[in-house]
This record gives C-alpha cells, structure tokens and sequence, in this order.
C-alpha cells in the first residue's frame, strides 16, 4: 500500500523505466546515532543516504511509497522556491520560506489520517500539500486578497496563525472535544522552537497532559526564531521540557522523511490509544531567511548554513533511491516536470488573482450582521466614494492593476 492510499495524503509517483517499480525495499543496516544533535536523536536514513534502523521506530514501506515521498519533497519545495521569487518580484506582500524543512513536514504530515486535525503556524506549507490544500489559497493570503482561502473543515487543515504559540492552545482545545465525542482522530500542533517560550505553548501542555488529550505537540526546531538562537531558548533539549508537565517526548532528525514519518505515525496513534499528548522536536535547520523580510546574514555564520547544506532533506532520499535502485533518470525526470508545472500553476494563478471588492472586509466577521458593523460600513463605503470615481470603480481600478503587475 503507498504512502498516499495508507496515510489518506495526495502523494503520487512518477513511472520508473527498467522494472524497478516492482522492486523491494532493501534491507537495513545497523542502528544510528548522531554527530550533530546527540545520540537519542531518531534518525533512519543518514545525510549520506544510508538507510539505517532503529530499535523503537520500524518503518516498512515499499519502493513506490519511497519514491512518492521524494516527489512530495521536490513539489514542496518548488512551490516554496517560487513563492520566494513571487514576492521578490512584488506579486507577494510577504513569505515565510519553508526551504531546509521539507521532511519535517512532509514526513509528519503524511503520517496524518484522514480524520486528523492539524493546527498550523504560518509556514507549513508542506502540510497544507499533504492534507490536500492547493498552494494558490496560501498565496492568496500573502498576497493580500483573503484571510484565509481554505475551508478548514475540508482538509481538516486549520487555518495559518501568525499570533506566536496560540495554535497549541485551539488544538488542545479541540482534542479535548474530539476526546469527549468519542472519535478515534487525533490532532498535531506545529509550532518552532521560539514559540516554546511563549505562555500559550506551556498552558497548552498542561490542559492537555491533565486531561489525557489526543494532541501531538510537533515542534519544527530549526534553531533560530527570527534572529535569536536556540540558547536563548532553553539550556536542555527541547523534548525533554515535556517530562515536568508528564508526557513523554522524543528529538527526531528533521531532515529525514522517514524518521519523522515513524515518529509521528507513534505518537498519533499512542494520542488515539488513550494515552495522551507527547512532545516531537523534529532537529532541523531554516536554511532561509525567517521571512523575506529577514536578512540572516547579519545575525548567523555561513559555515554553519554550508553546514547543514550537506544534510539536505531532498539530496539524502534522492541518494537512498539511487543506491538502493528504487529510482533511476526517467523517474527523476519525471518529478521535475511535475514540479516545473506545479510551479507555472502558482505562479499563473498568483498573477491572475483578482483583488476583493474593498467592501468585502466587512463580509464574515461575524454570523449575523450588527447594527455596529452595518454602520462602520456605511461609513467606509461613504469615504471610498468621496474619490471621483466611487467605490466600485475604485475597486476596478484596484483589479485591473492588479491584473497587470
């Protein structure tokens, strides 16, 4: 069974030439510590692409699932790459990039069921592609023409918060109501390393142990919030801080797919088991700037950016596919094309999108209109049509150059 049709995710996989899609996984080799992040980091394919085992995290999938996680790691990435060129281009106000933590995110999303919740900050790009959300409605938001773009309930995808650590506290929330309906779901929290200091994020970890919720706390640390570095953050590893509040907690080599894909898949099913929230720290790095409007240059070395390049998410798998031959030229091939025309789907709808009517902020604030709301309206439509040319035109104008950027 792939990885799309066992975890409810959209993963595909392109045609691979010389009969090896009918070839077997290969066999693993010796359990793996790491240099770089202590030896109780998890990790099941080295940066070198050496599939490895660990004695608590077995993960059996076959060549397609390999392959379709590669595909969802090249597609990530290129709709993130193209958003950043968007907006250096003025097409987007602003973006976070995602770029270095393609496999925390791939890996956790796809490990997601159908009927999991997953509450988002404002970078999981990669998630929203995992739960079925098209790129173009977070562009939307960027560019300034939505709130939103996605009907939360139809991905089971929340909506980006930008408020630092409040999205921990809505999926506590809404695990504790799953819990009480008696579902069998579960729902993931993503937030960074940052957000670990804030109120929200503690207050998030004691509702839930209390209440034995079925909440995944995934915290993407990429070591930095904005410029301030993880020591500035916390003196022991991240996943330890949930054993005072009394959950277990485990640190996971973000760059690896697989690993994080075994992690998650644990600890959503130990939160649909009964058995309460438990704490991820998947290690990674932001190889980008925080958002577009970051210059980490002034803040960070180079050599630790080179660094971390050599623990690339995509060149490791890329490398496992190859040496174990689950993937030859015609596969990879394959992908790009995907990805050249995902990325003219993003950037063609991007260009295209219509600014909304100015009047249209006041639409869905709240269920039922309010005598307040109606006459805040009233006034900002009486001030759109002090221009000469009134509020729909206005808005016209504001379209059509819009259309031409």
């Amino acid at each position: 069974m792939s990885v799309a049709s066992s975890l409810g995710g959209q993963a595909g996989g392109g045609e691979v030439a010389g009969g090896l899609m009918g070839r077997a996984a290969p066999e693993t080799s010796s359990v793996a510590t790491s240099t770089t992040a202590g030896p109780e980091l998890v990790q099941l394919l080295t940066p070198e692409g050496e599939r490895v085992s660990h004695p608590d995290y077995a993960l059996d999938l076959t060549a397609e699932d390999y392959r379709s996680l590669y595909r969802d790691l090249v597609l990530v990435r290129r709709v993130d790459v193209e958003a950043t060129a968007l907006q250096r281009q003025g097409e987007l106000g602003i973006w976070a990039a995602l770029l270095g933590q393609e496999a925390a995110q791939v890996g956790s999303g796809r490990a997601l069921l159908p009927g999991d919740y997953a509450f988002p900050t404002y970078r999981e790009h990669g998630v929203a592609y995992c739960k079925g959300v098209d790129p173009l409605k977070l562009l939307g938001l960027f560019r300034g023409v939505s709130h939103a773009g996605w009907d939360p309930h139809d991905h089971n995808f929340g909506l980006y918060t930008i408020v630092i650590g409040s999205q921990t506290l809505h999926a506590t929330g809404y695990a504790m109501g799953i819990q009480k309906d008696g579902t069998e779901d579960a729902v993931i929290a993503y937030f960074g390393d940052g957000a670990t200091s804030q109120g929200d994020v503690n207050e998030a970890f004691v509702f839930a142990t209390v209440f034995n919720a079925p909440v995944v706390f995934f915290c993407q640390n990429n070591q930095w919030a904005i410029s301030e570095p993880l020591e500035r953050q916390t003196r022991i590893p991240l996943y330890q801080r949930a054993r005072g509040f009394g959950f277990p907690g485990v640190r996971v080599d973000g760059n690896d797919v697989l690993a994080v894909l075994a992690v998650t898949r644990a600890a959503l099913r130990n939160a649909r088991e009964g058995n309460g929230p438990t704490f991820i720290e998947a290690f990674t790095y932001r190889m980008g700037a925080h958002t577009t409007s970051d210059d980490p240059t002034r803040y960070r070395l180079a050599s630790d950016l080179e660094t971390w390049k050599l623990k690339d998410p995509l060149e490791r798998m890329k490398a496992y596919l190859v040496r174990s031959g689950m993937a030859d030229a015609a596969f990879f091939a394959g992908v790009e094309v995907d990805a050249d025309a995902l990325a003219a789907h993003v950037r063609k709808g991007c260009i295209e999108m219509p600014d909304p009517d100015p009047l249209s902020i006041f639409d869905g604030v709240y269920a039922e209109p309010t005598a307040l709301l109606a006459e805040e309206r009233a006034r900002f439509a009486a001030y759109l049509s002090s221009f000469a040319d009134g509020p729909q035109a206005d808005a016209d104008s504001a379209a059509a150059t819009a259309g031409g950027r």
